[in-house]
């Protein structure tokens, strides 16, 4: 006969082991990024996908996404943060089954038209997807983002255009969940991309 005195003792210690691993679990903290403690519901917006189909809310449903604003004449932040976006998925094909689609949304709309966007993003590895609308439309997305753009059309022709470099990263149900803040490294998406997802 067991002694009920040991067995509650077994109980015990196997409820403390099992509190003990799933807090270790709980508690893997991401290195390079900021995960929100409540996610936040994006509210719609409808921009235009650079194969020429609707990009909304629900374009980012069930699958996660990593969203980057920028611009196709960017001759340094964008070009590199797409290709560290790229070559992290690459890195991560074998331990995530399903990797975060990325998104580049145009913040010049008057020069990224639909034709020289899809010519941009099919350029990186990964399938890159990009989208972009009118001032208005995107504004709403940026807006609920934190996400800063100002173009400097005073320049002329090949005018800049000033925006946030930060990496957003949205969970499957559409909402707001993490940042990465610039500057990017690809290996800071490789650490902390597994532990979010």
């Amino acid at each position: 006969m067991i002694n009920p005195y040991l067995q509650h003792k077994s109980k015990l210690f196997l409820y403390t082991l099992l509190s003990i691993v799933l807090t270790s679990c709980m508690s893997e903290k991401t290195e390079f990024s900021t995960v929100l403690d409540k996610p936040i519901p994006l509210s719609n917006f409808s921009l235009i996908a650079n194969n020429g189909s609707i990009f909304n809310t629900e374009s980012l449903r069930e699958k996660w996404s990593l969203l980057f604003f920028g611009y196709t004449h960017c001759p340094d932040v964008c070009p590199l943060t797409l290709h560290q976006l790229s070559q992290a998925n690459k890195e991560l094909k074998s331990s995530i089954e399903h990797l975060p689609n990325i998104i580049m949304i145009s913040v010049d709309p008057d020069r990224d038209t639909t034709e020289i966007l899809d010519k941009y993003v099919t350029s990186f590895a990964g399938n890159v997807i990009g989208a972009s609308g009118s001032i208005a439309e995107i504004k709403k997305l940026t807006g609920q983002l934190g996400i800063f753009f100002e173009a400097h059309k005073n320049e002329g022709e090949n005018y800049s255009v000033s925006h946030s470099a930060a990496v957003i990263l949205i969970n499957k149900e559409a909402e707001f969940h993490a940042i990465f803040s610039a500057p990017h490294n690809t290996d800071h998406f490789i650490k902390d991309l597994p532990k979010i997802l």
